[in-house]
């Protein structure tokens, strides 16, 4: 699997985050569903990876910069086409990583409280990732579950 960093111009990223935004909309309402689309993922605080193999797009991920020592995992997504293959866990390794490179001493992130995202919040617990209050601009939302990990 090749990890890069990605403009988000092609094609392939643009329908997985359709595929992306869907399916937040699909379980969550719409005042609920903090997903961003192609235009908030060009803000200069985030930056945006695309997990690659033979050609094919397997998964994506952002952290965007809260302050100097505090990220926030944005948009993590395995193509419905390449679940199960360890793609979140190549990339999620690799969004640690690249967090501890940048000095932050917290990674935090908002998903779904809801069983279609049981899978993903079973990931971040399996890195240490424990639940918290929301951070930087959420508020308490029946729909979200927020989690966090000290670097």
């Amino acid at each position: 699997m090749n990890i890069k960093i990605d403009d988000l111009s092609g094609p392939e990223i643009y329908e997985l985050l359709q595929e992306h935004l869907q399916s937040a909309a699909l379980h969550s309402p719409p005042e609920s569903v903090h997903a961003l689309d192609i235009e908030a993922l060009r803000k200069p605080e985030i930056t945006f990876w695309t997990v690659w193999e033979n050609g094919e797009l397997l998964g994506c991920g952002a952290i965007k910069e809260l302050d100097a020592q505090h990220g926030e995992i944005k948009s993590m997504r395995t193509s419905s086409l390449h679940l199960r293959k360890g793609v979140a866990t190549n990339l999620l390794k690799y969004i640690l990583e690249e967090a501890r490179r940048r000095g932050y001493r917290r990674l935090s992130l908002e998903t779904g409280s809801m069983e279609a995202f049981e899978p993903a919040r079973k990931l971040y617990a399996n890195f240490g990732f424990t639940y918290c209050q929301p951070f930087a601009d959420y508020v308490e939302d029946p729909y979200s579950v927020f989690m966090t990990r000290e670097l």
